[in-house]
């Protein structure tokens, strides 16, 4: 195995939150607090500790918002100097008592369960945006949003490019242009800073393409190649990339893309497969027929805009074969990449 493989949730969590130097100089060019919304997800705890790290002057406030229905998930960001302040962000008197900030992140909205809870889709997803788009006009504001408002492009073009019109499939992608919509129509009314961040398959150990593919390679099940290319990219990249996307942030005008596709580069599911296969022993037992198009994000402009050294595929592997067999902690929250229907 890699030298510097976690081997329990500590260490992964520390190497997730842990910036680089680009990340340190970016937010060091930046001033005032960040508020990150939405902090309580699966990716937010480990963006709001390495902001926290990369920040060395101490009289700037790293503050994360969620419901946090779990309270050890809270107290545990308090251990790290992140202030905590629990709240619905689809209350409109919670969000208008929240404090100012210069620097915004917004990380809330809901994907797993949307098929069976549109009205909950539609509410976090646009309803929530719509809120904190007009409390924080202003600030300078970084939207998480999702490859998914693309649609599935032909693999042979190589991946959707951030000026492509946008084709939901099914109510969770429509929900989520609409999340975009409200944030964009906001800033350009408002002159506030905004990126759109649309993030392809962050990969934790404990979730993610990489890892629900290992899973099914180490326990026999077949992997289906009906969707046979995606992008990944390590959790700990998507977030030094996100904090480094602040400083990236314009005020939105007609025809010009505030977007940001931001993921690795293109791989095929058989590679994945076959790379964890090699590392743990196993043969691949593969199923379906792969078709000529796939959910795939063409990175070109991250490349030019923020520039950065990815982890290997094969040392995400790694990690991946290493985890599932120590039984280290799954989330259970499948990303369900072979879905072509819309349905999540």
């Amino acid at each position: 195995m890699t030298t510097g493989a976690p081997t329990n949730e500590i260490e992964l969590d520390a190497l997730l939150s842990a910036p680089d130097e680009r990340t340190i100089t970016a937010l060091s060019s930046l001033s005032g607090d960040v508020l990150i919304l939405g902090a309580g997800g699966k990716m937010g705890p480990t963006l709001a500790r390495m902001a926290r790290r990369a920040i060395t002057d101490p009289s700037r406030r790293v503050i994360a918002v969620s419901r946090f229905t779990d309270p050890a998930a809270a107290s545990a960001l308090q251990a790290t100097g992140v202030e905590t302040i629990r709240a619905d962000l689809a209350d409109p008197n919670a969000v208008t008592a929240l404090p100012d900030a210069p620097n915004v992140l917004w990380m809330a909205g809901q994907k797993f369960g949307s098929t069976g809870d549109p009205v909950g889709t539609w509410t976090q997803n646009v309803v929530a945006s719509a809120l904190a788009a007009q409390r924080f006009t202003g600030s300078r504001i970084v939207c998480f949003s999702t490859g998914n408002v693309y649609g599935r492009q032909a693999v042979a073009r190589g991946g959707a490019r951030e000026q492509d019109a946008l084709v939901p499939d099914g109510e969770y992608a429509a929900s989520c242009i609409g999340r975009e919509r409200v944030f964009e129509s906001t800033a350009r009314r408002t002159h506030t800073p905004l990126l759109l961040y649309r993030l392809f398959y962050a990969c934790d150990l404990r979730y993610g393409v990489v890892a629900d593919i290992a899973h099914k390679v180490l326990h026999g099940v077949p992997v289906s190649l009906d969707t046979a290319y995606v992008n990944v990219i390590w959790q700990g990249d998507a977030n030094r990339l996100a904090l480094r996307a602040l400083s990236l942030a314009t005020v939105p005008t007609a025809g010009e893309s505030v977007a940001l596709n931001v993921t690795g580069t293109v791989v095929a599911v058989r590679d994945i497969a076959e790379r964890v296969g090699a590392i743990a022993g196993v043969s691949p037992v593969f199923a379906g027929t792969p078709r000529d198009d796939a959910l795939i994000a063409n990175t070109d402009r991250l490349t030019e805009r923020l520039p950065y050294t990815a982890l290997p595929l094969d040392t995400l592997c790694e990690w991946a074969v290493r985890w599932i067999r120590c039984d280290g902690r799954m989330l259970n929250k499948p990303t369900k990449f072979e879905v072509r229907d819309g349905r999540y």
